[in-house]
C-alpha cells in the first residue's frame, strides 16, 4: 500500500471549488493525498472504508468539505483518533 499523509474528503462533487486550493497546497509541498467524494447520508459504508483505508496507509489528517448539513467531518471525526479538518 502506497503512503498517505492526507485523505481529502467531499461530499459531492459540487465542493470541489472550495477544495481546490487545499489540494493545491498539498501538491506544492509534496504530500501524498487522495481526494474522494462520499457522503455521511448517502453512501456512509462507503465513508467507513475510506476512512479504514487511509488509515491503513498511514493517514495524517483528513480534510473534510460539505454543503448543506456538513455532517462529513462529524461522521470521519467518529470513526478515527486523526485530526479532521
Amino acid at each position: 500500500m502506497n503512503r498517505l499523509d492526507v485523505a481529502v474528503l467531499m461530499g459531492s462533487a459540487s465542493d470541489w471549488p472550495a477544495l481546490r486550493p487545499a489540494v493545491e497546497v498539498l501538491r506544492a509541498h509534496g504530500l501524498a493525498f487522495e481526494v474522494h467524494v462520499t457522503s455521511a447520508h448517502r453512501t456512509p459504508e462507503r465513508t467507513v472504508e475510506l476512512v479504514r483505508r487511509a488509515e491503513a496507509a498511514g493517514v495524517s489528517a483528513f480534510i473534510c468539505a460539505a454543503g448543506m448539513a456538513a455532517h462529513l467531518a462529524g461522521a470521519v471525526a467518529a470513526l478515527t483518533t486523526r485530526p479532521v479538518l
